[in-house]
């Protein structure tokens, strides 16, 4: 066997048995590893602090001088105005826009228009989740410059150089790749703040989610959303990031809950946004989101829950995947019932779900081109079974500790 062929088998086995694996699990697929390339990438600029908003007309200050500015009207009230008097102050117009609410095909198009007939050379989103992924979908329609202003850390979605695309009722639909990340990401801590503690939860449960799937990609040789395989860099940051949300994640939790930046905010926010966004990207996605993306299939009630709220349930569906300890599986569900998110399929408005509903999710997170593959080989009957196993072993920790 060759030098670098053991190396990286020992190194497999070394991760694995790190984390709680079953060496059965990597994939034979050694000389494929080697052959692929190693893939990272991040925004061009990422700033972070409290009352950094004031600064955005200093970072763009010579990017260009007419701007599509992208908010829904709750958010506009809440920084869109705000963003828009900075950049008046350097002589930067704002074409002023309403984002209607899901990130679609249709709605991408309609604010593509007002960009081009503005001449936008920047667009700006401002917002959440949703509404970031339209703005980086309209500017690469317009080959514009890249701006994005989460008001909350809910999601990792603004670093990456990618959309995830909704139909017009919410159904997922695919993803979107750009050829580069944005261009400047800017997070006000005093605004993510003053958002709803439940913004925050939701974000650590996304972020959450980025350890999980990368350490099951990285064992399984498959590819990141980068397109390669994870860089030492892409697994350092997906590690680190679990390591923050599990150290700082309740005293964050209570500074929003006190609408107050703490150094334990920072870590947080930065760990939801940053590293999250990086990791899972440079990383690798797995089990968790695919199995996010499964539950769009089924109507009703759990269309109310945020991104990382299902995430949350996802990712203990692909630790029931695995081969973990009891120990390890309760670690993840006691972080997260402490936090307020869902742990079983009741709290995801799924209880009086049937066997052919969750049969529906575990058939739609396994379709050909879903990210589960890139860490497992298992069938929809595979998945089904582990969602139902989650869903019962919460319930037992519940039940255990009288919850």
């Amino acid at each position: 066997m060759a030098t670098s062929e053991c190396f990286i088998k020992a190194k497999l086995r070394n991760h694995m048995k790190r984390n709680s694996f079953s060496i059965n699990r990597v994939k034979n697929n050694r000389e494929g590893m080697i052959m692929l390339e190693r893939i990272f990438i991040s925004p061009a600029k990422y700033v972070q602090g409290k009352n950094a908003i004031e600064k955005i007309g200093d970072h763009l200050k010579g990017i260009g001088d007419q701007t599509v500015v992208i908010a829904d009207k709750i958010v506009w009230d809440i920084a869109g105005h705000k963003v828009v008097n900075e950049l008046k102050k350097e002589n930067i117009s704002s074409e002023q826009v309403v984002f209607n609410g899901e990130a679609s095909k249709e709605e991408i198009k309609r604010i593509t228009e007002i960009a081009n007939n503005a001449g936008a050379t920047i667009v700006i989103g401002v917002g959440g989740g949703k509404t970031l992924d339209t703005a980086k979908a309209v500017s690469d329609e317009v080959n514009a410059y890249t701006v994005i202003v989460p008001t909350a850390a809910s999601t990792d979605a603004p670093t990456s150089g990618l959309s995830v695309v909704y139909s017009e009722s919410g159904t997922f639909e695919n993803y979107r790749f750009y050829n580069k990340n944005p261009d400047l990401v800017l997070v006000d801590t005093k605004i993510v703040a003053e958002a709803p503690p439940r913004f925050l939860a939701s974000g650590i449960a996304d972020a959450m989610a980025t350890w999980v799937e990368a350490r099951s990609v990285i064992a399984f040789g498959g590819k990141t959303m980068a397109g390669g395989i994870t860089t030492i860099a892409g697994e350092a940051i997906a590690e680190k990031c679990e390591q923050v949300l599990f150290q700082y994640g309740h005293l964050a939790y209570e500074s929003v809950k006190a609408k107050v930046v703490t150094p334990a905010l920072e870590a947080v926010v930065e760990a939801n946004t940053l590293l999250s966004g990086l990791g899972f990207e440079s990383g690798g996605l797995a089990a968790a989101h695919a199995i996010h993306n499964g539950f769009t299939a089924l109507e009703g009630e759990i269309h109310h829950l945020t991104h990382g709220e299902k995430v949350a349930f996802g990712t203990l569906v692909q630790l029931a995947l695995e081969e973990h300890s009891l120990e390890e599986i309760e670690r993840y569900i006691e972080f997260y019932i402490s936090l307020g998110l869902p742990v079983t399929l009741e709290d995801i408005k799924l209880k009086d779900a049937s066997k052919e509903d969750i049969m529906k999710v575990a058939k739609a997170a396994t379709i050909e081109e879903e990210t589960i593959h890139a860490g497992f080989n298992v069938t929809a009957e595979d998945v089904a079974d582990a969602i139902i196993a989650a869903d019962q072993y919460a319930k037992a920790y519940k039940e255990k500790h009288q919850l």
